[in-house]
């Protein structure tokens, strides 16, 4: 008598949990989405190995590259575990957008990574609807990615997320302007639309002390759920911020995601300036309160942890800050304001 040690028929990739046909499925769901991105310098579509972009035909004349990758942490957490897909797409790509646009970079080009155990188009075509929509928020164009089905990698409907954007600025425009900074330069600050991506593991924290589940109402939004609220998109600032740094107003811009306004400000200040806040001058918005009250959170670590409504600080001359101001708000930040000024250390 003889043991079987091979199945009667040949294995195949979808015997392993790898479905080829559900990959081209999900390209073809794509490829709509990421034709409606496209910008000038795009060369090509998906469907190659790499993509290609004509810097020229983008209008630059002596560019410099500024590349970010970035991922939405925690909060993934929270769209997977209430089946809303469709806003942490815009996470991605705000997280490197906003990045490379604090270096006075324009974003060009993003590409995806998406990793899952096993692949379930539809869902993943809601993630990259988001992605799609990030982009055209930004200006930028979707010109490829990955989509990695995992088996034994990732349980049940788990995914993960990973971006990556490539941006250029004339070489004489990079920021910061270190050298010009001098005390006296004021801050300007942009709101945030929440804690952005930043944070989540705390506020998932908070939750569970709460016991709240997901479906719950919002204590803090009424007419929302708990995770329609905590998954409210990250800002991106590239087109109410690209018209300021290209009429010269700004000297430096920080973004600010986790370490908060303490941590991220002094990434585009020179050693011999610090920023000095009025932080009465920020309101703090009801998520953040709710938050802080829930969890009683030391407003040191609130500082840290959160952005605390302020997405964005930008800083400019004291003699230009009314037209910053002006441009800003012409541009799409009606509620920009001034929160501080660099002073001597």
């Amino acid at each position: 008598m003889t043991r079987e040690t091979s199945p009667k028929s040949g294995l195949t990739y979808a015997d392993a949990g790898v479905d080829i046909d559900a990959g081209d499925s999900l390209i073809d769901m794509i490829k709509p989405m990421a034709k409606a991105t496209m910008r000038a310098g795009v060369m090509g579509g998906l469907g190659g190995f790499g993509g290609a972009f004509d810097l020229k035909a983008a209008g630059y004349t002596d560019p410099v590259l500024i590349s970010g990758t970035d991922g939405v942490g925690t909060k993934l957490r929270i769209a997977i575990d209430s089946g809303i897909l469709d806003t942490v797409g815009i996470d991605l790509v705000a997280m490197c957008v906003n990045d490379v646009l604090a270096n006075g970079a324009e974003p060009l080009f993003f590409l995806d990574y998406f990793a899952t155990g096993k692949l379930a188009p539809e869902k993943a075509a809601k993630v990259v609807s988001g992605i799609a929509e990030g982009c055209k928020q930004a200006g930028c164009a979707l010109i490829g990615g990955e989509t990695a089905e995992m088996p034994g990698m990732y349980e049940g409907d788990d995914f993960d997320l990973a971006g990556f954007v490539v941006g250029a600025a004339e070489r004489n425009a990079l920021l910061p302007l270190m050298d010009d900074m001098v005390a006296g330069d004021v801050l300007i600050g942009l709101p945030s639309s929440g804690p952005h991506s930043n944070g989540y593991s705390l506020i998932r924290k908070v939750v569970e002390i709460a016991g709240l589940s997901w479906e719950d109402d919002a204590p803090f939004a009424p007419g929302q759920s708990l995770g329609a609220a905590l998954l409210s998109p990250t800002r991106i600032y590239v087109k109410s911020v690209l018209p300021s740094i290209r009429a010269g107003h700004i000297k430096g811009l920080a973004h600010i995601t986790g370490g908060g306004l303490t941590e991220n400000t002094p990434r585009m200040l020179p050693d011999h300036l610090t920023a000095e806040y009025d932080f009465a001058a920020i309101d703090r918005s009801a998520v953040f309160v709710w938050l802080q009250e829930t969890g009683n959170i030391d407003e040191a670590e609130m500082q840290r942890a959160f952005n605390c409504d302020v997405g964005m600080v930008l800083a400019v001359s004291a003699d230009k800050a009314e037209a910053a101001l002006t441009l800003l708000r012409k541009s799409g930040e009606p509620d920009a304001k001034i929160i501080g000024a660099l002073k001597q250390t």
